[in-house]
């Protein structure tokens, strides 16, 4: 590699081209900052004749990215075509096999295969670097291994889908339902092919695991990943929430316990005042909590072209500069196999619920909350709809087991209509 880093790009969507575009438009300035030439020698695409908006025709083309990542004059392999497996992952480990480094934006692949990829690269003596796959343009897995490598990190908290969190703001702004913000942000396409990834909490916990396995030293398991989309949510949810002081996040949470590892990537409460509660549109925050630094918080554009494709030469950067880490942080075998551990940390929850206009209605409630060791901080009743009134509780803190006791109990008080809606409230 003397004087030339050789990139070979899989995937030739937005954030490969934004790469292509980078490499051309700042060729000199990345020579200066890294001490190489940074060149593309070849690329790969499901398409070969489409109009990217970019010239390639002075690349070589594959049209097998296994090929692609095992060419001779390829250093570097950029896997930027996404999916847990099929060929991002074979790919991938052809290019290990075949002692190159590997920078990727895949998060799936990477909660899914994370150790053994990991396991991999060592064995072979090459790197994996992944900024791309977690927050977009946020440098948080670099701040994470690198910036905070003297402390023991306590908890990882954020907002990492951008869709989610435009649907969330969407509604409120907007006084729009759900099923209305959701079909707007589709034909704006901010929906993945799969809505399910994003509006599931998918997309945002393959990202949590990742970041949990960096953060507390573990073997990557996203099975384990407590997962609640946002699709139960209403508008009636965000106006109460907003009442109370309160803004709704799809929220992931990972922190290390005497239990095990927690992971939950759930809609939650947060205070409005907070630099998460005030977090708009497609943004996403990354809140890292440790021993020393006590809390940092990273916010940024979490998805599109230009940032995606920043991640991703920030990487191909630190390679060409000689900087070679372990995947995680820290060697793979020294990984532990966390246990899985639900969250136990006590909270205090939001309530809604529909109650019948019967006498004693809201006193059968408020006895089945006490008997399961749940005592009430706030309550508000709104007017009649219908024969039921809407009822908002917030709890003291308590155990979500405690919480799932006294819900269960709620369906034979007979003054209950319907299925109570509980999201937890998290401290920022």
């Amino acid at each position: 590699m003397s004087g030339t880093l050789r990139l070979g790009i899989a995937g030739l969507g937005t954030v490969g081209v934004g790469v292509v575009k980078i490499i051309r438009r700042e060729a000199e300035m990345l020579s200066t900052r890294t001490g190489q030439r940074i060149e593309i020698s070849a690329v790969s695409a499901r398409t070969r004749d489409k109009d990217r908006g970019v010239p390639l025709d002075g690349y070589a083309w594959e049209d097998d990215p296994v090929t692609l990542a095992t060419r001779d004059d390829v250093d570097v392999f950029v896997e930027l075509m996404g999916g847990s497996d099929g060929p991002a992952k074979a790919a991938t480990e052809a290019a290990l096999k075949a002692g190159k480094d590997v920078v990727t934006a895949n998060k799936a692949m990477l909660a899914v295969h994370g150790q053994a990829l990991a396991e991999l690269a060592e064995a072979n003596g090459r790197v994996i670097r992944y900024e791309a796959a977690v927050a977009g343009g946020i440098p948080v897995v670099k701040s994470l291994i690198e910036g905070l490598a003297g402390n023991q990190i306590t908890r990882v908290m954020g907002v990492m889908n951008g869709t989610c969190n435009y649907i969330l703001t969407r509604m409120e702004s907007a006084g729009l339902p759900y099923e209305t913000v959701f079909e707007e942000a589709n034909q704006l396409g901010y929906l993945e092919a799969d809505p399910n990834l994003d509006v599931g909490g998918i997309d945002a916990g393959h990202k949590l695991s990742i970041l949990a396995a960096a953060a507390f030293g573990t073997q990557v398991n996203f099975a384990a990943m407590e997962l609640e989309g946002i699709g139960r949510l209403t508008i009636e949810d965000i106006r109460a929430a907003a009442d109370m002081g309160y803004r709704i996040k799809l929220l992931g949470v990972a922190r290390m316990t005497g239990r095990g590892l927690e992971q939950r990537m759930s809609p939650c409460l947060v205070p409005a005042t907070s630099p998460l509660g005030q977090l708009e549109g497609g943004t996403n925050m990354v809140v890292l909590e440790g021993d020393a630094v006590q809390q940092i918080v990273l916010r940024g554009p979490g998805a599109g072209e230009g940032p995606t494709a920043s991640a991703v030469m920030a990487d191909v950067c630190d390679i060409a500069r000689g900087v070679r880490l372990p995947v995680f942080g820290q060697p793979a075998g020294s990984l532990i196999e966390a246990t899985p551990a639900k969250s136990g940390t006590p909270a205090a929850y939001y309530l809604r619920m529909m109650l019948q206009d019967k006498p004693g209605a809201l006193a059968k409630v408020a006895t089945v909350l006490g008997e399961a060791g749940i005592s009430i901080y706030r309550m508000r009743q709104y007017d009649h709809e219908g024969d039921g009134a809407p009822v908002l509780i917030v709890t003291h803190k308590t155990q979500r087991d405690a919480l799932d006791r006294a819900l269960s109990a709620m369906d034979r008080t007979g003054v209950v209509e319907g299925t109570p809606v509980a999201i937890r409230i998290e401290e920022v």
